[in-house]
């Protein structure tokens, strides 16, 4: 169908709306129901036919017509919509009032796992150009769907969260979130999972800089981990405390590292690594450079 007729069937709607919504002697009350179901529809033909303006107008009028019915679950989804549209016009930075409006509605319905669910489309929306919006997302999710006590769905949330945190390398704070996701999934007795989080935070410690805290994280959940990861971790602490930047660079390739996560293979290839041998090299070069100084001084 073109967009002329779409636009025109949208105009339709928008004429039946009003209609619904006039009083007259035999009718005092305005049918919000029908009038919302309308100028949602209409919205949604109007976004077929590219008019994203105006289909921005008739969610929003749906929307209202909704909530003086109080069809809250309804008019969470319109925003849903008006998220969507945000995407489709690149207004990204708008979708944080939509979604939040709609996350709300949800709670007032009794719908968190809906909630939740909104914010995690809305995060993976904006997670590439705005992480720290996704990232704000993501938290709120896992503060909504644990009202419910989904465990499983706030583990999954929470690995988004410590993600995300590593990218923007607030390191800090992605300590925190992954010894948050690692209680979660304690509590799921999933200990294969907690085995991988285990070389995540010592690769994140060792990001900070700290490498007594990455052993401590090691000796503290180092059982829950897997003998290749048990081994891995071992060597890489040595060489941290014997400042062996050879070995650790190569501990820090090995296969299994390289296949984790994207955000933590990533990191584990910017890790600053210890700096004795670096030191020791420039040592000898520099004295290297010292003998060819005083040779050359005696040739002259």
């Amino acid at each position: 169908m073109s967009a002329a007729k779409k636009v025109a069937e949208a105009e339709e709607l928008v004429r039946q709306a009003e209609k619904s919504l006039k009083t007259s002697l035999l009718k005092w009350v305005p049918d919000y129901d029908s009038a919302a179901d309308e100028y949602s529809k209409a919205a949604t033909a109007f976004r077929i036919a590219k008019n994203f303006d105006k289909s921005k107008v008739y969610q929003l009028k749906a929307i209202e017509c909704y909530k003086n019915n109080k069809s809250w679950f309804h008019a969470a989804k319109c925003y849903e919509q008006i998220v969507l549209l945000s995407k489709d016009t690149d207004k990204l930075l708008e979708i944080e009032e939509y979604v939040n409006k709609a996350c709300s509605l949800y709670q007032q319905h009794g719908s968190p796992e809906a909630a939740a669910s909104a914010l995690d489309k809305a995060a993976k929306l904006t997670e590439q150009k705005h992480p720290e919006m996704a990232l704000r997302f993501y938290q709120h999710a896992i503060e909504v769907i644990m009202i419910d006590d989904s465990i499983r769905q706030a583990t999954e949330y929470s690995s988004k969260v410590s993600r995300i945190l590593v990218k923007l390398r607030r390191y800090d704070e992605a300590a925190k979130a992954i010894l948050k996701e690692m209680d979660l999934n304690q509590q799921t007795e999933s200990y294969g999972q907690i085995g991988r989080l285990v070389v995540a935070l010592v690769l994140v410690q060792l990001a900070r800089g700290d490498s007594v805290e990455a052993e401590k994280a090691f000796k503290e959940w180092g059982s829950c981990c897997e003998p290749e990861e048990v081994s891995t971790l071992q060597t890489l602490l040595n060489a941290f405390d014997e400042e062996d930047a050879e070995m650790a660079s190569r501990m820090l390739a090995t296969p299994f590292i390289r296949h984790m996560d994207v955000e933590y293979a990533i990191l584990a290839k910017n890790i600053p690594l210890p700096e004795g041998m670096q030191l020791e090299k420039k040592s000898e070069d520099n004295a290297g450079i010292a003998t060819n100084e005083d040779e050359d001084e005696g040739i002259c």
